[in-house]
């Protein structure tokens, strides 16, 4: 017998309904990652004035696919110095890091007594902190455990980003919350019925962004694997899959920030059309979130290391807090 659990607040699902969910909604991640891969490559070709892959299948196509087999044929190697069992989970923290934080990602609301979520919990915004600070762990054991100094370099740099850029992050959303009066993802997107949360928290929005390029290492916040510094950082001794795990988590939470940032910012699922086009607003918005990702890689450089400090501490939390003290000011007012 199939018992119910509970999925929301206000309506119960089956046990079974949750688990097709979360399938579908993996799957349809684990779909999109080579997408954004492609078009990345795509994308950075035409920035910068050279050809993108074009060799692999129609038009380059199938070029996600060859470097997945590369990396499936390489002989797998441990370094001598390496801790065993830490230098084998690391990359699977990673990754297990962004697929717990898909699933709190509303892709629409109740439709048909099923929610386009995987789990709609009321501590919504502090699950999603909960859960992809785990990913920095991911890092760290893998820096840590590869008995490398340049790893270990790498992996320190992390910790001392994700700390000058995670509470600026958290900040960041509590004029939304403060607006919505509520934890809950669905919630929020609910509350921006009437204006996304994108015009009068735009000073939010700007810092989220930022942390959120500083939260997956990206450029220009890209220190941890800084490769003209530390070799690759906290991924140095790893190769064939183990490496392509890292690879595949730093696309992961790529989608997931574009997820958040769509939720938060962009009013979610909402757009013009009847409900059944709620999934793909979505993922129009996600995908738009992405694009800028992709477009700034093309165009900043890398910061240097006291750079990104100060930028954090001394530019992003203070202007965070000044934004929660207006946006509070406003809602006891207004």
């Amino acid at each position: 017998m199939i018992t119910p659990l509970l999925a929301d607040t206000t309506f119960v699902e089956a046990s079974w309904v949750m688990i097709v969910k979360s399938l579908i909604i993996f799957i349809v991640i684990l779909s999109i990652v080579p997408v954004v891969l492609l078009a990345e490559r795509k994308l950075l070709g035409r920035f910068q004035q050279r050809y993108g892959p074009n060799r692999v299948g129609p038009f380059g196509a199938l070029q996600p696919l060859a470097d997945v087999g590369k990396l499936l044929s390489k002989q797998g190697f441990r370094p001598k110095g390496a801790v065993p069992f830490l230098y084998e989970i690391a990359p699977a923290l990673s990754i297990l890091s962004a697929v717990l934080v898909l699933a709190i990602l509303p892709f629409g609301d109740v439709q048909g007594g099923v929610g386009l979520y995987g789990i709609d919990v009321p501590i919504g915004i502090l699950y999603f902190f909960a859960f992809g600070a785990l990913a920095f762990y991911g890092l760290l054991l893998g820096g840590w455990a590869s008995g490398s100094k340049y790893s270990f370099l790498g992996a320190m740099r992390s910790a001392a980003q994700l700390i000058s850029y995670e509470l600026a992050m958290g900040l960041s959303l509590l004029g939304v919350v403060l607006m919505a009066g509520s934890l809950s993802l669905v919630d929020i997107v609910k509350a921006q019925g009437e204006i996304w949360y994108i015009l009068p928290q735009f000073v939010g929005f700007l810092i989220f962004l930022t942390a959120g390029f500083a939260e997956t290492n990206r450029v220009p916040f890209d220190l941890p694997e800084a490769d003209a510094e530390l070799v690759a950082g906290y991924s140095t001794e790893y190769g064939g899959m183990r490496f392509g795990s890292y690879f595949f988590a730093e696309y992961m939470e790529i989608l997931v920030i574009s997820g958040i940032t769509a939720t938060m910012y962009l009013g979610g699922w909402m757009g013009p059309g009847p409900s059944w086009l709620d999934p793909i607003w979505m993922l129009a918005k996600m995908g738009v979130v992405t694009f800028f990702f992709i477009w700034i890689r093309a165009t900043l450089p890398r910061f240097r290391y006291d750079q990104l400090m100060s930028f954090g501490w001394k530019i992003l939390i203070p202007l965070a807090t000044l934004n929660i003290l207006v946006t509070a000011i406003l809602v006891v007012v207004i």
